[in-house]
């Protein structure tokens, strides 16, 4: 049975890069950030931070918390149709609950850790979005407190500790993936 992997974590902790080696592996790869920026172009804003915030936030301001799963679903469940699906930013409980309804078991939540200190000289170092170490706590704070980001890093079924070398996480990843695909 085909898998839909959602890969969750505060930013910093390399989703990105645990999200590419995945569809690297062949899953169907769906980011639910695409809508924000598709907005973004849509309305001609300037792609950064402060937009990116506030366009998020007027998705959710509508009151349905599940807004991004919900505009991304059509994308799940055509990947899924056609094998393992790896979803990039999934980041509310109301859609986590949302898609777990969808997909039950055969939806599986990883989570991405990284010593805070270390994400933010990560996203220091960014070409794309760097931010600085107060920069980084307001979005912290933001994703925990307006966007429910916490509650699927909480439950997740699997946990990366992302603080050593890109060996290090894309040996565990594949550990991983070999469990949740039964790939032994």
């Amino acid at each position: 049975m085909n898998k839909v992997i959602a890969i969750v974590g505060m930013c910093g902790v390399g989703k990105s890069r645990v999200t590419d080696y995945f569809e690297g592996k062949g899953f169907g790869r769906v980011y639910f950030g695409a809508v924000t920026f598709d907005e973004i172009r849509k309305r001609g804003l300037e792609n950064n931070q402060d937009n990116e915030r506030k366009i998020r936030e007027e998705f959710r301001a509508s009151g349905d918390m599940a807004i991004y799963a919900k505009l991304n679903e059509p994308k799940i469940r055509d990947a899924y149709a056609k094998g393992n699906v790896v979803i990039e930013s999934l980041y509310s409980w109301s859609e986590y609950k949302y898609i777990k309804d969808i997909y039950g078991d055969d939806f599986v939540v990883i989570a991405i850790v990284a010593d805070k200190n270390l994400r933010k000289r990560r996203i220091g170092q960014r070409d794309i979005r760097s931010l600085n170490s107060e920069e980084v706590d307001k979005r912290d704070y933001t994703e925990i407190e307006n966007i429910e980001k916490a509650g699927p890093i909480a439950i997740a079924d699997y946990y990366i500790l992302n603080n050593g070398t890109e060996t290090d996480l894309f040996n565990r990843c594949e550990e991983l993936r070999k469990i949740i695909c039964q790939d032994n």
